[in-house]
């Protein structure tokens, strides 16, 4: 399949067609005939809590929240760290063994819980800075309004600030790159304030 091209696109149309992309991702993306089962999922998951929390609410800034994450994101990362297009020393090993199911059934599980957040003490400037570097950056074309997040597009409203500022580093190093280019393209020109600032942000959003 080709891929459209923004090269030269005019603002408006631009947005929209960025629109297009977030769509043609989550279409090309989607598993075939998902079942999920949150009972066999709860069973499954009390190996995760260790380091994700009672019913995936983490409170370590080295493990995000994944509680009220959306199924298909969660699937579609255990997938990526059981095939090595994302790598975590902690994470890989406990993928390789998971099956199809099991994963739909994590993902369907943790989608079920309510997240509880953790707020990060930020100051309002910060906050406020974060806000309109989102909206420069047209952040919620993506993850939507509240940063709620949809099909493989991740919730990240209230995720653990210290996790959001790795994961923005990381994707702007390349150190993660299993995004389709997305989140490389937006944090490539984010300085380390504008990092801090959205992760102060989006972390307090409820």
């Amino acid at each position: 399949m080709t891929m459209p091209t923004l090269r030269g696109t005019p603002g408006r149309a631009r947005r929209s067609w960025t629109a297009v992309l977030c769509g043609w991702f989550a279409a090309a993306w989607l598993p075939l005939n998902a079942h999920a089962d949150a009972e066999a999922g709860k069973a499954k998951a009390q190996v995760c809590v260790a380091c994700h929390g009672p019913m995936g609410n983490s409170t370590n800034p080295d493990y995000p929240i994944l509680a009220g994450q959306t199924a298909r994101y969660i699937y579609l990362e255990l997938k990526d760290f059981k095939e090595g297009r994302r790598s975590d020393p902690r994470m890989s090993p406990m993928a390789a063994n998971l099956s199809r199911e099991d994963m739909q059934d994590l993902a369907d599980y943790f989608a079920a819980q309510k997240a509880v957040s953790v707020p990060f003490k930020s100051d309002n400037a910060s906050i406020e800075a974060g806000r309109k570097k989102a909206a420069e950056v047209l952040c919620t074309m993506c993850h939507l309004g509240g940063f709620a997040g949809q099909n493989e597009i991740p919730r990240v409203s209230g995720q653990l600030y210290p996790y959001i500022v790795k994961q923005l580093q990381d994707f702007r190093s390349h150190t993660r790159t299993n995004d389709a280019g997305n989140m490389t393209s937006v944090t490539r020109n984010l300085t380390d304030d504008d990092i801090r600032n959205l992760a102060a942000y989006i972390n307090n959003l409820q």
